[in-house]
């Protein structure tokens, strides 16, 4: 299969939305290899203890692959028929990129260049932080921008895109 016949999912929502929870139903429910590629650093102790918990929650049924940088590359060495792959989460990475100085836009388009050609299913997962007040730093302003035009190219390609709130998904696309 491909992902013309599959499609990209994308699934966007706020912290503690159920967005990976949502994500990974997703995942689990097509019966496909499982393959999570997780993209968070563990900069201080509560963050290695909530990676702890999501690999824990995840189980034995899942090939963990973390990919703070790289991520275009985990997905083209990963990828292939009968596999899904589920990517969280792409403000994690938009993070990693800023702090070691990446090229942004290179990155964005190599992933969703990446997005188009795979053969796994797809399902990515990222936080949405457009929805509240300008952020008051420089750093910040940058973070929201980013996050946002990321969005926007990953939302184009995927099949489906989902906002979770509060648990509940709403279908926004496909």
């Amino acid at each position: 299969m491909s992902l013309r016949s599959f499609g990209t999912t994308f699934v966007l929502g706020g912290v503690r939305s159920g967005k990976s929870r949502f994500a990974e139903q997703l995942v689990v429910s097509g019966g496909l290899e499982r393959h999570y590629v997780a993209t968070g650093r563990a900069w201080d102790e509560e963050m290695r203890s909530r990676i702890d918990t999501h690999k824990a929650d995840r189980g034995d049924l899942w090939h963990t692959h973390e990919e703070p940088l790289d991520l275009v590359g985990c997905l083209q060495a990963i990828d292939g028929e009968g596999r899904a792959i589920l990517v969280d989460c792409l403000t994690l990475w938009v993070t990693n990129l800023m702090m070691e100085e990446r090229d942004m836009v290179a990155e964005f388009a190599s992933l969703a260049a990446c997005v188009l050609t795979a053969r796994a299913r797809l399902v990515i997962v990222s936080n949405e932080v457009g929805l509240g007040i300008v952020p008051e730093n420089r750093m910040a302003r940058e973070f929201r921008d980013h996050a946002g035009r990321l969005h926007q190219m990953i939302a184009a390609e995927a099949a489906d895109v989902y906002f979770i709130a509060a648990g509940l998904p709403l279908k926004m696309k496909g």
